[in-house]
Order: structure tokens, then C-alpha cells, then sequence
């Protein structure tokens, strides 16, 4: 008789009898008995109404077969109503959840398929059904969706989707830190790009910053208002496909980027980024730090910034050359000497620009050098390469300097393994100080006994030839890799992030706070998101932003162009002497407009306001007596 009771009880509730154990992981476990979910599908979707109204048909069939039950089982008809509100519980929730994975999307995670929210890149906590094959009690669907409206997932795509109805702000796909602004004018800058542009969340970022630094000045000056809005918006902005054929003979088409964004002073110039997270928001953000970057130099120059989706990893030599033929195909139109000179860049390299200038001569039909890269026989300087890294070194003495302090003896935590940051781990080894960790995208090496020339030309051969990083342990057991870590908590006297943007986030930057790092030089383009910059400054950690401490391959970069300069016959003393000046003249002329405009000298980010202020003053100059164009 009780399993007769148990039959009719698994038809009134739709029941499919499942073995004792098995889960169903809602996330991404499709069921006969739950037609609203779909491996292959992001967005679920909402029961339509022609399914509600089989459901009450079905609820009503119940009811009539119900009530022709023998008189033994009338006790169990006063659970149906019960029921009937279970079932629209279940509904309600189906309908979250369908309007949640509106702003999620399906990828796999450690093997398993995960449903990710579009907003934190995380994916939410697991909600099971009853492993013993049904659906569950009320109290247990309730309890599983109190659970998922508690998880991360729900509440940032729940922001996101209240967020959507607003018609004043569109909703973007992550979320954006906005800074307390002071004046309403500031404030009505960041919002019109935020309305404009709202998906581009790096370039917003490096607005604010700017927009932050530049409050006093649009406060004394109302007409700068005007031409910051002006200046906010590129010149020129290119997007193009690149079809190119691999080794097999299969075709592949990535998308390619120029974003040149001012020329008010001069050519543009700006590097190339071969990666495959360029996009035109990274393009953006990339030229409009160029263009701040170059403007800050004593030398005429625009900005400009781009590159391609394209990853050189893993491809053959004749894959990229192929590659970088069909990138140039379409970009050598808005190049030249005197309209942009691109350059190296993540994932653009000696080779990458060697094949890109070829193809660039051939289709231009003339020779001109102005490519930027090491190779003597057509860019001019074997010194280039160096300038970058070395400058960071050189701005950071000049801090010091002031501290009364030298670089000798210091620990210094280097992140990268690029161009940028073999050049910085040379120069502090001459400088006799004690670079200790290095890093690529899968985790960090450190050596607690510090880096020297021999174990540095044996990094240099490991990046060379392509290796891991591992390898470094074979030679040297004592140093340790540590995998999808970053190197910000080992104990240290100064940073140098040189890797890519944002790489220091809130939790980094703490952690860098507890290790004893007092000076931060920024290596690579804006490497801290502004939770972090926050947390760095209550910390009264100097910053030295990339706009000021990267100056060196704009001098370097500026000379080539100059033909009055041989750099050829300079020898590596009268090129670091020249170097050293013009960091010392970015330095003073940063800390002069700071305290022009009221930011103290000791204040931890009187560099980065000091520098945004005088490249803002000089491009702002230039476009009032160009007139609007």
C-alpha cells in the first residue's frame, strides 16, 4: 500500500525517479523535467504564457482526478492548494533565475561548465536539487533561492539589470569606480562619457584620473571645460579586419585597431598590442594615455595607440610574418612621418615590426624610418629599447634624490618579463639594488637572494627562447614559482609594475602596503585600478605615474626623428646623460604644476596630478590657438 501512496504522489508532483546520490547541478544540468535550462543557451528563457496556461490545465486535471480519489486518501486533498503554491513558487523562481542569466554567459572552469556573471567574471554558488530524484519541499526551493539571491552572481546582475530600465545611464558590462568628484563641472565630464561610452571601462578609468587631477584648473579656468570635452574625443578611430592564412592552409580573420587621437602637437606616435584582449576600448584608453604621456614630454608629439586581437603565441614565424602583412595591408593609408609612427608594444617585438615596416615600404613605394625598434638598418637607434626601463630607474633615483635616499641595498619587486621590465631589472643591478621577483600571466618568480648579471642573462635567454620561467629553478633550486599568484606581497622597498594595466587591484595593493613598499613606478599604462590608488595613497605610497616615469622612449623616441641627432655615434654614457636630463625635466616641470595648483610637494600623488596638469596645459594651448579643427 505505501509504495501504491508513493506512485500516486510522484504523478501528482511530476516526479522522474532518479538513483539514490544523483545531483543535478542547476547551473548546468538540463532535466527532463526542467525544459527552462540549456547547456548550450545563455540566456534562459522566461515561461511563456502559453506554458503557464498548460500548467493550470494540467493543475485543474489533477484536481478532477483528485476528487474522484477513494474517501482513505481525502486527507491528502487538503495538501493540494499546497501544492499549487509550490509549483508557483518553482515558476517565480525560474523566472529569476531566466532574468539573471541575461547578464551571464557559459564558459568552463576547471573542466567544468560554468555559468559565469558578466559583471565579476565569477560564477555563483552551486544550487542543488534533492539528490533523491524530486524536486523538493517548498522550504528547501525557498532555502535555494534565498541561497542564489544572496550570491554574488544575483546581486551584480540584478544591479545590471535594474540598471537597464534606467533610460538616463545605459547598463555596462562591469562595473565602473567612480571617484568623488568636487565640482559639478568635473562631474558633468565624467557623465557625458559615461552616457557616450559606457561599455568602455579602461578608457573611462584613465578619464577619471585625469578629470580628477584637472578640478582646479577647470575651476580657475571655465574655458577649458570646452576643450577638455574636445580633447576627449579621438581624432581618428580605425577598425579593420585582418584575413591571414596559417601553415595549414586555413584562413583566420582577426579585427585590427588605430585609434589616433591627437595630433594638436605634432605626428602622432603610439605602440602596437598584439594580444587577445585588444579591443577599441583598450585602443582608446591606450592613445589617450599616449597622447597625455607624449604631451608631457618637452617634445612635439601626438598620441595614438592600437594593435589586433591577433595572439603571436604559439604561431610560426611565417604565421606572423603573413599576419602582420595583412595588418599593414589595410593600415599603412593613415601612416607616415608626418601623420603616425606606431611602436613596439605587448606582443610586438624586433621581429613584428621588422615584418610590419617591410610591408609598409613596399606599399608606400619609399623609405623612411619611422618605425620605432632596435633594428639599426631602418629605425636609426639601437638604443631605444633600453630608454623606457632605464628612464623608470632613472625617475626613481630622482625621488629618492629628494628623500635624501639611494637606491642601493633596496629591495625592489619587478612584475613582467618584457622589454620594459629586463631593462628595469638591468638598470637596478647597476644601481646596486636588490631586484628580488619577476612574472609572466601564470604566476611569479622569486628569488629571495636577489637577482644578479649572471642570473639576469640567464632570464634573458629563458624569454628569448620562449621558456617558462620554471626553468630558472633548475639552475638556481632555491628560488621559487609561484603559479596564478602575483608578486605584490613579498617584502619590499619599492614596485615596479610593468606588466599591464590594471594588474594591482584593493587586495594587491594591501598587500604591498603590509610588505614595507613606500615608492610605486609605474612601468606599464595606468597598472592600479582606483580601489587600489585609494588604498595606496591612505598609505601615503608615492606614486610615479607612467605618464611621467615612462618618459624616456618619448625622448629617445622624439631624437630618432631628429636628424640633427646621430645615434649611432653616441656611446651608451652620453646616451644615459641625455636620458637622465629629460627625466629630471619631466620630474620638475610635474612637481612645478603641482604645486602650482595646489597639491603639496610631499603629497603622495603630486606627481600623478602635477604630470596630468602640465600635459593637459600644453595640448590645451595648442588647440586654442589652432582654433576648433
Amino acid at each position: 500500500m505505501d509504495e501504491i501512496n508513493l506512485l500516486r504522489q510522484a504523478q501528482r508532483h511530476h516526479l522522474v525517479v532518479r538513483g539514490i546520490g544523483e545531483e543535478i547541478d542547476l547551473e548546468i544540468g538540463p532535466g527532463e523535467d526542467d525544459p527552462t535550462f540549456a547547456t548550450t543557451l545563455v540566456r534562459v528563457p522566461v515561461p511563456t504564457q502559453e506554458s503557464a496556461v498548460a500548467e493550470e490545465q494540467e493543475d485543474h486535471k489533477q484536481l478532477i482526478m483528485a476528487s474522484q480519489a477513494p474517501n482513505e486518501e481525502q486527507t491528502e486533498l487538503v495538501k493540494l492548494p499546497q501544492m499549487k503554491r509550490k509549483k508557483k513558487v518553482v515558476k517565480k523562481w525560474r523566472e529569476e533565475w531566466a532574468d539573471t542569466y541575461k547578464w551571464a554567459y557559459v564558459d568552463v572552469h576547471e573542466g567544468t561548465t560554468r555559468i559565469f556573471c558578466s559583471v565579476c567574471r565569477e560564477y555563483g554558488r552551486k544550487h542543488r536539487r534533492n539528490p533523491y530524484g524530486n524536486e523538493g519541499s517548498r522550504n528547501m526551493q525557498m532555502s535555494a533561492l534565498e541561497e542564489h539571491n544572496n550570491s554574488l552572481l544575483h546581486k551584480e546582475a540584478l544591479r545590471l539589470q535594474m540598471a537597464s530600465k534606467d533610460k538616463g545611464l545605459p547598463a555596462v558590462e562591469r562595473p565602473i569606480f567612480v571617484k568623488d568628484l568636487m565640482s559639478k563641472t568635473a562631474g558633468s565630464i565624467i557623465e557625458a562619457v559615461l552616457r557616450k561610452d559606457p561599455h568602455e571601462v579602461e578608457f573611462i578609468q584613465s578619464v577619471q584620473e585625469v578629470v580628477h587631477s584637472l578640478e582646479p584648473v577647470l575651476v580657475k579656468n571655465s574655458q577649458y571645460v570646452h576643450i577638455l570635452e574636445r580633447l576627449l574625443e579621438p581624432e581618428r578611430t580605425i577598425i579593420f579586419r585582418v584575413p591571414w592564412v596559417d601553415d595549414k592552409g586555413e584562413t583566420h580573420v582577426n579585427r585590427g585597431f588605430r585609434v589616433q587621437f591627437s595630433q594638436v602637437l605634432g605626428p602622432c606616435r603610439g605602440g602596437l598590442r598584439f594580444h587577445p584582449s585588444m579591443n577599441l576600448c583598450v585602443a582608446k584608453f591606450l592613445g589617450f594615455e599616449q597622447t597625455m604621456k607624449n604631451a608631457l614630454s618637452p617634445y612635439k608629439l601626438g598620441g595614438a595607440g592600437g594593435g589586433s586581437d591577433f595572439d603571436p603565441r604559439g604561431k610560426s614565424e611565417n604565421e606572423i610574418m603573413r599576419f602582420c602583412q595583412s595588418f599593414m595591408d589595410e593600415l599603412y593609408r593613415y601612416l607616415g612621418p608626418d601623420q603616425d609612427l606606431p611602436a613596439e608594444d605587448m606582443g610586438v617585438g624586433p621581429r613584428e615590426m621588422g615584418f610590419l615596416f617591410g610591408q609598409y615600404r613596399r606599399l608606400a613605394g619609399h623609405f623612411q624610418g619611422n618605425f620605432t625598434g632596435p633594428k639599426i638598418f631602418w629605425s636609426g637607434s639601437s638604443l631605444r629599447t633600453e630608454a623606457t626601463g632605464y628612464g623608470l630607474v632613472f625617475f626613481a633615483r630622482l625621488i629618492l634624490l629628494e628623500m635624501n635616499k639611494e637606491l642601493k641595498g633596496l629591495r625592489c619587486v619587478v612584475s613582467g618579463t618584457g622589454k620594459i621590465a629586463l631593462h628595469v631589472l638591468e638598470k637596478l643591478l647597476s644601481c646596486g639594488a636588490i631586484p628580488i621577483t619577476v612574472s609572466d600571466s601564470k604566476g611569479y618568480l622569486l628569488d629571495e637572494d636577489g637577482f644578479d648579471y649572471v642570473k639576469f642573462s640567464l632570464l634573458r635567454d629563458i624569454k628569448s627562447q620562449q621558456r617558462s620561467l620554471r626553468d630558472y629553478i633548475k639552475s638556481y633550486p632555491r628560488a621559487r614559482y609561484f603559479d596564478d599568484l602575483k608578486p605584490w606581497n613579498e617584502r619590499c622597498d619599492i614596485a615596479f609594475p610593468c606588466a599591464s594595466q590594471n594588474e594591482i587591484d584593493q587586495p594587491e595593493a594591501l598587500g604591498l602596503v603590509n610588505s614595507g613598499c613606500r615608492i610605486l613606478i609605474e612601468g606599464s599604462n595606468m597598472p592600479c585600478t582606483p580601489q587600489a590608488i585609494d588604498v595606496l595613497r591612505k598609505a601615503k605610497v608615492l606614486v610615479a605615474p607612467a605618464k611621467a616615469a615612462g618618459a624616456g622612449g618619448v625622448a629617445v623616441g622624439e631624437l630618432e626623428l631628429n636628424h640633427e641627432y646621430n645615434l649611432m655615434q653616441w656611446s651608451p654614457e652620453d646616451f644615459e646623460t641625455k636620458l637622465q636630463d629629460s627625466m629630471k625635466q619631466t620630474y620638475e616641470r610635474s612637481l612645478k604644476h603641482a604645486s602650482d595648483y595646489g597639491f603639496l610637494k610631499d603629497s603622495p600623488e603630486a606627481l600623478v596630478h602635477g604630470g596630468n596638469i602640465c600635459a593637459f596645459l600644453n595640448l590645451a594651448q595648442a588647440m586654442i590657438d589652432q582654433g576648433c579643427v
